[in-house]
């Protein structure tokens, strides 16, 4: 059995900051998840995009604010469970949880963090006949490497966030794109939609909207798409890449039977200090839903400070919490 004081659910950039919040008191993490390293969307899905909204940093790529967040946090020796999905819990009579994983790993502490991101997810895929032929061979749902396109015909579809990011990313990389849009407005910030606009007012991508794919061609691999416009017909297009950007559908897996409460998806919390329902978990990061909630890492990482707070004053409720800036001497502590 792993013993630990925080049990976090969820690797991703709120599971691991949370690791140093709580070392700066001296408490113990473990983190359990179901993929094979750490960083949760930010290396699965998108390691190399550019984020912008981390303090400090102007522009960071997604898979180098992990390895900061890595840095950050290995003074406090944290333990991995990877590749293991937290599977039930139970509570046992010293009042700690068991968690037990779908591998049959057994984990024990006072207290349990969800910082799940998603949860379990998979990627919205268009209702295309013969999609699945294509996957891993010219259809890809999320871009981990952008050098794959190098010199390469791409054709994306979206018209959200990530569709515009990558459209525009991807103008320097490929030697041919395509945005492909269903409707004439985008899901995405204006900055993004109007730089799309003027890339393909200069040339340097292909924007077609009103229109959708409709088929796949190609003998092993991807060959061409059949868009369909919504009135000029359907057309023939050759790519070498077709890449669906349609977002993920969350689902909170096993999570969901553990008696907590839950909105549409996401763990119901008390902004206080972000508890849930069930005495000593707490839900931290985008699992987590309350009035006026933000689904930012930003935001995570504060939900991820009060938390711990709350956390250690559960495990040592005799113990008397002393905030020091980190700036005094590198450390919180407490007194006795």
């Amino acid at each position: 059995m792993i013993e630990t004081d925080i049990l976090i659910i969820g690797a991703g950039p709120c599971g691991l900051f949370t690791v140093f919040e709580a070392g700066l008191l001296k408490l113990r993490c473990h983190l359990v998840d179901s993929l094979a390293q750490p960083g949760g969307q930010l290396t699965e899905i998108y390691p190399k995009k550019p984020i912008y909204d981390i303090p400090g940093y102007p522009e960071v790529l997604a898979g180098e604010l992990v390895d900061k967040l890595l840095e950050q946090i290995e003074p406090f020796h944290p333990g991995f469970t990877l590749g293991e999905r937290a599977e039930t819990i139970e509570k046992m009579e010293d009042g700690r949880y068991k968690l037990t994983t779908n591998r049959g790993t057994v984990h024990a502490a006072p207290v349990i963090a969800i910082a799940g991101g998603l949860g379990c997810f998979e990627p919205r895929k268009p209702p295309i006949g013969n999609i699945t032929d294509f996957e891993d061979k010219g259809v890809e749902y999320i871009i981990k490497d952008p050098e794959l396109y190098r010199d390469k015909r791409v054709v994306i579809a979206g018209g959200g966030d990530s569709a515009l990011d990558w459209t525009i990313f991807l103008a320097d990389v490929a030697e041919e794109v395509t945005l492909v849009h269903r409707r004439t407005s985008f899901r995405g910030a204006l900055d993004s939609v109007e730089k799309v606009m003027e890339l393909n007012e200069t040339g340097k991508i292909r924007l077609i909207t009103e229109a959708q794919i409709v088929g796949l061609n190609g003998n092993g691999s991807l060959h061409e798409v059949v868009i369909k416009h919504k009135t000029a017909g359907e057309m023939n297009k050759e790519t070498d890449h077709f890449v669906p950007l349609f977002g993920l559908a969350p689902k909170l897996g096993p999570i969901a039977d553990w008696g907590l409460n839950i909105d549409k998806n996401a763990i119901e919390v008390d902004t206080f200090d972000y508890s849930t329902n069930v005495e000593g978990i707490y839900a931290i990061g985008d699992i987590n839903t309350y009035p006026g909630k933000l689904k930012l890492i930003l935001c995570g990482f504060h939900e991820a400070t009060l938390m711990v707070q709350s956390a250690f004053k559960r495990i040592y409720p005799d113990k008397k919490l002393s905030f020091k800036y980190t700036t005094v001497n590198g450390v919180q502590g407490f007194d006795n």
